[in-house]
Order: C-alpha cells, then sequence, then structure tokens
C-alpha cells in the first residue's frame, strides 16, 4: 500500500487516493461485472434514537479532532475508506454520507444520552459527513467503535443520492464477540448483505502510526 504523502495529516485530511486502492477497481456499465452478476445491494437498518440534532459547526470527516478542542479524542484512531455504488458496479458521484457513532464509553452525542453522571468526550465530533468524488469514494478519519450495553461496535451511516432514497445502514466490525447475538446485524435475513455491513479493520500505518483501517463499500439500489 503506497503512503499518502502529506505535511501534516490535517483535521480535513481525505484519503482519496487511498479509497481507490484499496477497493475493488470500478468498470464502466456493459463489462463483465455487469453482465454475470449484478452486486450485492446494503442492506437499510434502523437509524435509532441517536441521529444527531445539531449538523452546525463542526461537521467535517475528521472526527477525531474539534475546532475549538486542544486534545483529540479519546479511543484508537480508525480510517473509514470506500465507495458509493449501485449494483451494476458503477460509482455515485456526489452522493453524501453521513456517520455518527458513540464515544469511547459508549455516550452519543445526543441531549438524549448524557446527563452529570455520564460525561461525553468533547473532544469527539461524534457525526461527520463527507461527499463522494467522481469515482464514488469517500473517506473518515474516526475512532474504533466500542459496544454499549445491548449492542456490538457499530457506525451509523446516511446514504443521500440525487434521485434515490437516502439509506440508513450501519457498518460493523469483524471478529467481534458481540456480533453473534446483536439483535439488529443478525436481523439481516440474507447472509450476503448481512457479511456486507461487517468490516475487517487492519493496520493502517500507511496513514498514520498505530491507526486502523476499514473499507465499506455501500451498493444502493435501484
Amino acid at each position: 500500500m503506497a503512503r499518502i504523502l502529506t505535511p501534516k495529516l490535517g483535521r480535513r485530511h481525505v484519503v482519496r487516493g487511498l479509497a481507490a486502492a484499496t477497493a475493488t477497481l470500478v468498470t464502466p456499465r456493459g463489462t463483465a461485472l455487469a453482465a454475470q452478476e449484478r452486486l450485492v445491494t446494503t442492506p437499510a437498518q434502523t437509524e435509532g434514537p441517536f441521529y444527531p440534532t445539531d449538523w452546525s459547526g463542526d461537521a467535517d470527516n475528521d472526527l477525531v479532532r474539534v475546532v475549538g478542542e486542544a486534545a483529540q479524542a479519546r479511543g484508537q484512531i480508525t480510517h473509514i475508506v470506500g465507495r458509493v455504488l449501485d449494483a451494476s458496479g458503477a460509482p455515485i458521484p456526489g452522493a453524501t454520507i453521513e456517520i455518527w457513532q458513540c464515544d469511547a464509553t459508549g455516550i452519543y452525542r445526543h441531549p438524549r444520552d448524557a446527563g452529570w453522571f455520564r460525561k461525553r468526550d468533547g473532544s469527539f465530533q461524534g457525526r461527520g459527513r463527507d461527499t463522494a468524488d467522481a469515482k464514488g469514494s469517500y473517506s473518515f478519519r474516526t475512532i474504533k467503535p466500542v459496544a454499549y450495553p445491548g449492542r456490538t461496535p457499530h457506525i451509523h451511516f446516511a446514504i443521500t443520492a440525487p434521485g434515490r432514497q437516502t439509506l440508513i445502514t450501519q457498518m460493523y466490525v469483524a471478529g467481534e464477540a458481540q456480533n453473534e447475538r446483536d439483535g439488529i446485524l443478525n436481523g439481516i435475513r440474507d447472509q450476503r448483505q448481512r457479511d456486507s455491513v461487517i468490516v475487517a479493520l487492519q493496520a493502517g500505518d500507511g496513514l498514520e502510526s498505530q491507526a486502523l483501517l476499514g473499507t465499506f463499500d455501500i451498493v444502493l439500489a435501484g
């Protein structure tokens, strides 16, 4: 994997080249992929109770650094890259990708998931947005998701593309013991669709030291 050289890994650093390098090559319509089979579409899942209520201010694709905060978020830095595709394998440029997840202690950036006895990590952005480029690629710099009571580690996704219905889904981490008993994950009856939202996290030292890297391609129906 080629190292991406920048003077400094800034909070607005976008891993476009890596997303293209780690993903399966997309070929034009009418190629062998389109002729043989269509891609497995990403399954819809629940939005959950903690969709962000406030997108104002700092809501970019780097959730680890927050404007005005001296420290970076607690947790293991994790880069999530991928592409937004249609079922034939063609990229969907201009799609908006939103993510939201709990912090390293299991608390969401949401008024209903905090209290005097539960303090959220103010250095974790909690939610972020990116826009798919001409190749359908997107990227986020965040933290490895953690479990909390009743749920296996996961990241929520919302994908909006022109002329298509918004897809709400979740990304899971391969190898987590809680995956086997998570009701929402196992509610996906199609094994291929269930497998498509479980992502292996690997060493991402090509991006920054001790970081993790996962590739999550999103396939929209229609």
